[in-house]
């Protein structure tokens, strides 16, 4: 069912506001149930379940093209703080409310499996970061935007540091220095973006910026400034090292900052730019799009070559991600119909496939203690559901034909064809073929490879092991059908046809 986009309806509710509250109201009853781990994880759970309907229960209206509205705060007339369900705030807001409920689960059997201290610091701060979360998927103008793109930042500190280790503690600093500076810039830029139009920045499909009287120069260095604040977020070269680093976190935190929380949310951040603040008319004119892109082709390139060098998984995993969030960085800059539908899916679909990796790695620590990739020959006897989990979450990545990760990389190469550049095309097809090299030998080797001390079979906690199950489940049947569900397709086709006024 194709969605108004060409003159949505805007309706006044609550449910945005109660979306992002409810994981904060759940923080103090996770607190005061320090002693009691089992009620505390029944309000992490109940949080994330009635999360994630609030969420889902919205579907209707967008798929009806209405926008749910609430105002916050007007802190001067015209400037205030506010939430409004637009289509791309809400496929966001999808990937993280369902599998934010899906990793609660997981994170129990994790941090029960690992025994893992101060658990409650742990879920306090996850459900923190939820609430910011779906606060930036919501965010009606860049002000608000800016706001929950900050707490995001402060909330996830707790979790890269709390194994509280030497290596713990330097990647949460360098994920600091990364993180607060990129804060200011982006400030920066909202500041100079609200005084070039006199207060109004509502996100708007096609931008808004076009229509103040900025030169052509203060575009171009406003633009760079934007891409400095979320592409650090986002792993664009040479902003990308604190990501790797932050792999000394738990793996359900590692899950979090790849595929549901902080770098989908720098992936968001420029959608929004491109999209919905300069537009892709704008950025033709100043002709800025193909440093983006470009920065963007590099990454996926050097981030695939660099996943290929790593033996340990979750650094190989990490290195993965800061290519493939450049699947998605691509596409915008491109401007196309296709690539912004390409880009579209793949902020879904990375994240079912991404995190499948991640929920598999931790498994496979908790069971077997093993972190490199050179001690798990055999694997695949002992935890049969697992790495065939792991299997599907590679061949996606791969872009093999049958699992969701396919679908957007096609619309992707299908949008580098609209835009007659063939060679970021071909970069995407070597960087396919450089995932296949660095995936495929961990499952040969899993499978293919006996080593006696896999030979008896053995899961993790069923905890861990649904949850991957399910995404790899959910991962297949989006290949097969892309508009099962959610509408996923349609979502992504009507976001690009009102960003790009094309049809793809």
């Amino acid at each position: 069912m194709p969605i108004d986009v060409v003159s949505p309806t805007t309706i006044e509710s609550v449910r945005p506001l109660w979306a992002v509250l409810v994981s904060l109201i759940a923080i103090p009853l996770i607190v005061a149930s320090d002693r009691r781990p089992n009620l505390r994880e029944a309000f992490t759970l109940v949080a994330a379940a009635i999360k994630a309907v609030l969420v889902l229960s919205m579907l209707p209206w967008v798929l009806a093209g209405e926008q749910a509205v609430v105002q916050l705060w007007e802190i001067s007339p015209g400037i205030e703080l506010a939430l409004r369900v637009d289509t791309l705030g809400y496929v966001f807001a999808v990937v993280a409310s369902v599998l934010w409920f899906l990793t609660s689960f997981y994170s129990i059997g994790y941090v029960r499996g690992a025994g893992e201290k101060k658990q409650t610091r742990y879920f306090a701060s996850f459900a923190l970061c939820l609430s910011a979360t779906i606060g930036i998927c919501f965010s009606a103008n860049l002000l608000t935007f800016v706001v929950f793109f900050e707490i995001l930042t402060l909330a996830t500190y707790p979790l890269v540091i709390h194994k509280e280790t030497p290596a713990a503690i330097t990647a949460a600093r360098k994920y600091l220095s990364y993180t607060l500076p990129a804060g200011l810039a982006l400030l920066l830029a909202v500041a100079w973006s609200v005084s070039a139009t006199g207060g109004n920045t509502d996100f708007v499909p096609g931008g808004f910026l076009g229509a103040t009287d900025l030169s052509e120069t203060s575009l171009r260095w406003l633009f760079l400034l934007f891409v400095l604040a979320v592409g650090v977020k986002a792993g664009i070269m040479p902003l990308h090292s604190w990501l790797p680093a932050a792999m000394a976190a738990p793996t359900p935190v590692s899950a979090l900052l790849h595929a549901v929380a902080v770098v989908k949310a720098g992936v968001f951040g420029v959608l929004r730019v491109t999209g919905y603040v300069f537009g892709p008319e704008l950025l033709r004119e100043i002709d800025v799009w193909t440093v983006l892109a470009w920065a963007a082709a590099i990454t996926l390139t050097v981030g695939s070559l660099l996943a290929l060098r790593q033996d340990n998984l979750k650094r190989r995993l990490a290195y993965s991600t800061v290519a493939h969030l450049s699947y998605i960085v691509l596409g915008a800059a491109l401007l196309t119909s296709a690539s912004w539908s390409g880009a579209v899916m793949h902020l879904m679909f990375h994240a079912t496939m991404k995190i499948t990796l991640f929920f598999c790695a931790g498994a496979i620590y908790v069971r077997a203690h093993k972190e490199n990739i050179s001690d798990m020959h055999g694997i695949g006897r002992q935890m049969p559901i697992t790495m065939l989990a792991f299997a599907v979450g590679s061949l996606g990545l791969a872009g093999v034909p049958g699992v969701n990760g396919f679908v957007s990389k096609w619309y992707l190469a299908v949008g580098s064809m609209q835009a007659d550049q063939t060679i970021f095309m071909g970069l995407l097809l070597l960087s396919g073929v450089l995932n296949a090299a660095y995936f495929f030998p961990i499952v040969h080797v899993a499978f293919f490879r006996r080593n006696e001390e896999f030979d008896r079979f053995g899961e993790a906690s069923p905890l861990m092991v649904v949850p991957l199950a399910l995404t790899a489940i959910i991962s297949v049947v989006l290949g097969v059908a892309p508009n099962f569900g959610v509408h996923a397709w349609d979502l992504a086709r009507s976001i690009s046809a009102a960003v790009t006024g094309g049809t793809s």
